[in-house]
């Protein structure tokens, strides 16, 4: 067995860090990769775009949205979570692919605890059931009556399988003792054409997204899922409010890498966000939208991921929901 001096070891131990560390200090040398698992329009598109062009500031490189939609998110989270751990493929995360998709879902493609590392939590989303114009009931009493009037005769859209709104909206259903379709889309900007075609006559969809049509008034808002009444839909309760505080959850939306992406880069990634939401106009954006900045650390947020699956993994035993 070989004994080395103290400072013969030091000299190997710095050795091997020190390609990790020059990888680092250079990062990042070409543009890096925002993969957004669902279709353009949706909330997790905008709040990618919108702190995408001052990420790439501080990064000194740009930063490249590109959509890779379908399987509630699955698609393009898988493809992250194969990606090599480098800082040039980032995934713009969410609860539906950290904590909804894979409650429900046995075969999602990866682990959201163990194939990621988690960067930061960008912002929180408040979470809007919504009806088109034409539909009967145009507040929460009139549309929960309806609804158990009706059991069976109306469909919901949502981002897809798995996602926030769909899960939401089981979660709605079985809490409120009514029965209502599952019409999965491939993202929030689908389902919310088609809710405002009348194609599908409710959606359940992040506030950011549906918010535009409500001002446009071609959806109605119904209810919310937020902490208190929203400064934008004031005269719309929250589910805490109609009696039901378990379904008054909002979602999440942040970065996250693959597993094995050097701290290092993870907190020079974490830095760029913060600076990104830091921008004025950039806060402003994403506050309009309808949603909460956030911006924690990286600690903080594998925390969240963690605690998020392990409630909705939950949901889904104690309610025995079931991917359509």
């Amino acid at each position: 067995m070989k004994y080395f001096r103290p400072r013969v070891l030091a000299l190997i131990v710095l050795g091997a860090l020190l390609p990790g560390l020059s990888t680092a200090q250079t990062y990042p040398t070409k543009p890096v990769r925002l993969v957004v698992p669902f279709a353009a329009g949706g909330t997790t598109d905008l709040i990618a775009r919108f702190i995408s062009a001052r990420m790439g500031t501080a990064l000194g490189q740009s930063v490249v949205v590109d959509n890779k939609g379908g399987a509630g998110g699955a698609i393009g989270a898988s493809e992250v979570a194969k990606a090599p751990p480098d800082g040039y493929t980032l995934l713009m995360s969410s609860v539906s692919t950290m904590a909804t998709n894979p409650a429900i879902n046995p075969k999602t493609p990866y682990d959201p605890n163990a194939d990621f590392a988690h960067v930061i939590n960008v912002a929180a989303t408040p979470m809007v059931i919504a009806v088109n114009p034409s539909f009967p009931g145009k507040d929460y009493k009139s549309f929960a009556e309806l609804l158990r009037r009706e059991p069976g005769k109306h469909s919901f859209a949502s981002a897809g399988p798995g996602s926030i709104g769909h899960l939401l909206a089981e979660t709605y259903k079985n809490t409120a003792k009514v029965y209502v379709t599952h019409i999965p889309y491939r993202g929030s900007g689908p389902a919310l054409n088609d809710a405002v075609a009348g194609q599908v006559a409710i959606v359940v969809d992040n506030l950011p997204t549906a918010l535009p049509f409500i001002n446009d008034k071609r959806l109605t808002p119904i209810v919310v899922a937020a902490p208190k009444r929203l400064t934008q839909l004031p005269n719309v309760p929250t589910f805490a409010e109609v009696g039901l505080p378990n379904v008054n959850r909002m979602s999440f939306l942040g970065v996250s890498a693959p597993k094995g992406t050097p701290r290092a880069i993870v907190d020079k990634l974490n830095a760029a966000v913060r600076a990104a939401l830091a921008d004025a106009s950039v806060k402003e954006r994403i506050e309009a939208a309808g949603a909460i900045v956030v911006g924690n650390s990286p600690t903080e947020y594998q925390a969240q991921v963690k605690d998020e699956l392990a409630m909705y993994q939950r949901v889904v035993k104690e309610q025995s929901l079931k991917l359509d």
